[in-house]
């Protein structure tokens, strides 16, 4: 088995972190900024499941983020909320360029024929109880090393670092040990379980 993680930037000029990951936890990141570069790496590495972490799909009723409107969440945001983890909406300043990407990137991965899902590494860091990178690249690295991920170091870039953990999801996805937030008729959010 074998999952790709995307920490995906809002736009091309940062970076955007990669991993692949197998099932005995070793892995292989990178940063690349072009979703050329990203499609390309994807295909090379032929994953069984590709964990993105960006807003893959718009909430119900939501037409587009050009239109002014007054709906802001899907049901697994409203769910995230309901477990106390912070997150920035995807209607707001930068996320809308993310989630713009997000939704161009999945669609494209999609054609490739991958299976795409929405991850979180800021939720599922707090559900598996590991700091956030806002804690310090050290501490998350630490923390990725106690889950058993095989040589996690603090010289991996922050976005590396949320790359190795969506992947992670990945294979806990692969795996059947998640749980998915949210409606699966608009999207479905994939994180450890509690």
């Amino acid at each position: 088995m074998k999952a790709a993680g995307i920490d995906l930037a809002g736009v091309v000029s940062r970076p955007t972190g990669l991993c692949l990951m197998d099932d005995t936890l070793h892995f292989a990141s990178c940063l690349v900024y072009t979703d050329a570069e990203t499609l390309a790496r994807m295909e090379g590495w032929a994953p069984d499941v590709v964990a993105i972490d960006a807003p893959l799909a718009l909430p119900r009723g939501r037409a587009s983020l050009a239109k002014g409107s007054n709906i802001h969440l899907r049901e697994c945001d409203r769910e995230l909320l309901r477990m106390g983890i912070k997150f920035f909406p995807l209607t707001i300043g930068p996320m809308r360029q993310l989630t713009e990407r997000g939704i161009r990137l999945r669609a494209a991965l999609e054609k490739q024929g991958m299976k795409v899902i929405e991850t979180y590494p800021g939720a599922a860091q707090d559900i598996l109880h590991i700091p956030r990178k806002g804690k310090g690249r050290e501490k998350l690295a630490e923390g990725l090393n106690r889950m058993g991920i095989k040589g996690v170091t603090a010289g991996l870039s922050a976005d590396e670092l949320d790359a190795i953990t969506c992947a992670y999801v990945g294979i806990l996805f692969l795996k059947g040990e998640y749980q998915a937030l949210g409606d699966p008729e608009e999207i479905l959010l994939i994180l450890p379980l509690s």
